[in-house]
């Protein structure tokens, strides 16, 4: 059965990303559960600006450069840093159902930065206009070799020995300003790798693309524990997460779930749902109990499977979705499940998924989730909102 489902979602993916055009503008839901953001930048609301992110269906172009410095020299072929990001694109591709493909087109030369690797401004956390400037530069320095107009994205990738390029950034334009322009074609996305390339791998290409989508930061950006919001539960929070497909709510968010996918309440009501868990095709994928314009309780079921190779818990999560919340700030809190157990070495809202029998509420809200059974590929619940 496990290979059957697996030859299934082959064949299903490939399909869809076939016929998928290459350029493809996701729509805003029409659902009356769909939520509208007020941050004016990256959140969790269904109408994304798709002219400041870039559509995230179909294929994206991507161009690779590499970048050294005069005190940080190339020390191995660009093949070599290549191979260690280009696996982004089947986890991409996997996570969206196939209505996503990193097309990688690698630039096989070394090109040389004008200025030091120090004094970019990495090691103490870099400006926009810095971090513009990083991206003029590399892109000009490519400018002999490339036609810029061919593609959707660029990745900037340094070597190793450039310890001061410490993290890697997302730089989305202002279209406000006059911004990046090499020969006639306006730089609109990049993704700056750093240091962390070596810790993370290559999901933090897919972690910043994700921004590049529109997609917040699902960790603090303060406070002595970053991952209080989601822990390992999706890849925009704890990159190497032991969990860290996307949640449901954001595939909805970027078109890769439909909307006759997601049960809505969207105010008093109940549903009873079987619902399919995220990390397959098809079926049923979230309960959403929207309580205001901006915020709504999302129920959805996770399994070890594809991304989720590891999860600490399976079964049901429930988290709640605040759209007015700035990236960084906490816009998706899943809810911890005091019951919850799993390997050693797991602790937290790693733990937080529910299982057959168990019951979440809220009270403050009025609302209350009933994990009714659980199978192989998902999970049956009763929502209720009061």
């Amino acid at each position: 059965m496990a290979k059957f489902r697996a030859l299934v979602l082959a064949l299903c993916t490939l399909l869809t990303l076939l016929l998928t055009p290459v350029h493809h503008a996701a729509a805003a839901s029409s659902s009356p559960c769909a939520l509208t953001g007020t941050t004016g930048w990256m959140d969790e609301g269904q109408d994304t600006d798709r002219n400041r992110f870039q559509s995230p269906l179909g294929t994206k172009r991507v161009l690779m450069l590499f970048v050294d410095f005069p005190d940080a020299p190339a020390d191995a072929p660009t093949s070599s840093y290549g191979a260690q990001i280009t696996p982004a694109a089947d986890w991409m591709w996997q996570a969206s159902y196939g209505r996503t493909w990193l097309a990688m087109t690698q630039l096989p030369r070394w090109l040389r930065m004008p200025q030091a690797s120090t004094t970019y401004g990495f090691s103490r956390g870099i400006s926009f206009e810095q971090h513009e400037l990083y991206v003029r530069q590399a892109v000009e320095a490519a400018a002999p070799y490339a036609d810029f107009s061919q593609y959707d994205l660029v990745y900037v990738v340094p070597p190793r020995t450039a310890t001061a390029i410490t993290f890697t950034p997302t730089y989305v334009y202002d279209p406000s300003t006059a911004g990046v322009t090499v020969n006639g074609t306006r730089i609109k996305w990049a993704v700056t790798f750093g240091q962390d390339l070596w810790y993370w791998g290559p999901k933090i290409a897919d972690h910043e693309t994700g921004h590049t989508f529109g997609l917040p930061d699902l960790y603090a950006y303060d406070g002595p524990d970053i991952h209080r919001y989601v822990g390992g539960w999706d890849l925009m929070g704890k990159v190497g997460g032991p969990a860290p497909e996307y949640v449901g709510w954001e595939a909805w968010k970027l078109g890769w779930l439909a909307d006759g996918q997601v049960a809505c309440v969207p105010g008093v009501g109940q549903t009873t749902v079987p619902l399919t868990a995220v990390e397959y095709v098809g079926g049923t994928k979230l309960v959403v109990l929207k309580l205001t314009d901006t915020l709504a309780y999302v129920v959805e079921s996770r399994r070890a499977a594809y991304a989720d190779q590891a999860p600490c818990s399976t079964g049901v999560l429930v988290y709640r979705v605040d759209t007015s919340v700035q990236t960084g700030q906490g816009p998706v809190r899943v809810m911890a499940n005091p019951g919850g157990a799993g390997p050693n070495g797991c602790a937290g809202l790693d733990l937080a998924a529910y299982q057959a029998g168990q019951t979440f509420t809220d009270p403050y809200w009025g609302v209350r989730i009933e994990v009714l059974n659980g199978g192989a590929y998902g999970d049956t619940v009763r929502a209720t909102s009061w």
